[in-house]
């Protein structure tokens, strides 16, 4: 289950990446980057490993995220910049889909970094507090606070001095409020698939131990 929970992390990071030139609305009141359907989903990801397999398990799932991020980053890179075949007629769609800029990028990193390894440390410190009870508190409370973070560092590096202060704080405010909607509705999910891992964890112990 660890193999699969990584590889699900890993792969709803990069296609959040991808994600994020599409922006969308709900109603007249918020503009949201597409990418923030997917990236809620990380942070249960890692609750439910820290949960299961421990906070040094937490702990290099988001490290190797990083490193999954940046590779991604540099191919992309290197894909959009090999000289174009004469017949294909798509390499302006192709960079404006797949090219962040550099400013963009460099706040993706650092926004994931801080909140992501702030989620693992929030979450193991209730656990210490709590024991295996109160999942859904540590759950709920590390992965809100830590989308927090996350929002406003991102914005802030982002997009600080290409608009007024203003407009940064009703897109922080209005990121927020849909991530931290996700995330109470996803707390029976994080429920499920912990049993789940615990489940195949146990039965991997006993089948080890034979």
């Amino acid at each position: 289950m660890l193999l699969y929970l990584n590889a699900a992390f890993a792969g709803l990071l990069i296609l959040s990446n991808i994600l994020a030139v599409k922006l969308f609305s709900i109603g007249s009141w918020a503009i949201l980057p597409a990418a923030v359907i997917v990236y809620v989903f990380t942070y249960p990801i890692t609750d439910i490993i820290g949960e299961v397999y421990g906070k040094e398990a937490a702990r290099k799932t988001v490290f190797a995220g990083f490193v999954t991020q940046l590779l991604a980053a540099i191919f992309i890179f290197a894909a959009i910049h090999l000289p174009t075949a004469p017949f294909f007629g798509a390499q302006a769609e192709f960079e404006t889909i797949l090219s962040g800029s550099f400013r963009v990028t460099i706040a993706s990193l650092i926004s994931y970094l801080v909140s992501q390894n702030l989620d693992v440390f929030v979450f193991h410190k209730l656990k210490e507090k709590h024991g295996s009870k109160k999942l859904w508190i540590r759950n709920n409370l590390s992965t809100a606070s830590s989308q927090l973070i996350d929002t406003t560092v991102f914005i802030l590096i982002a997009f600080y001095g290409t608009m007024p202060l203003g407009a940064l704080i009703g897109m922080v405010a209005t990121q927020y409020i849909f991530k931290f909607i996700v995330a109470l509705i996803d707390t029976p999910l994080v429920y499920l698939f912990v049993k789940i891992a615990k489940k195949e964890r146990a039965g991997a112990e006993v089948n080890a131990a034979a």
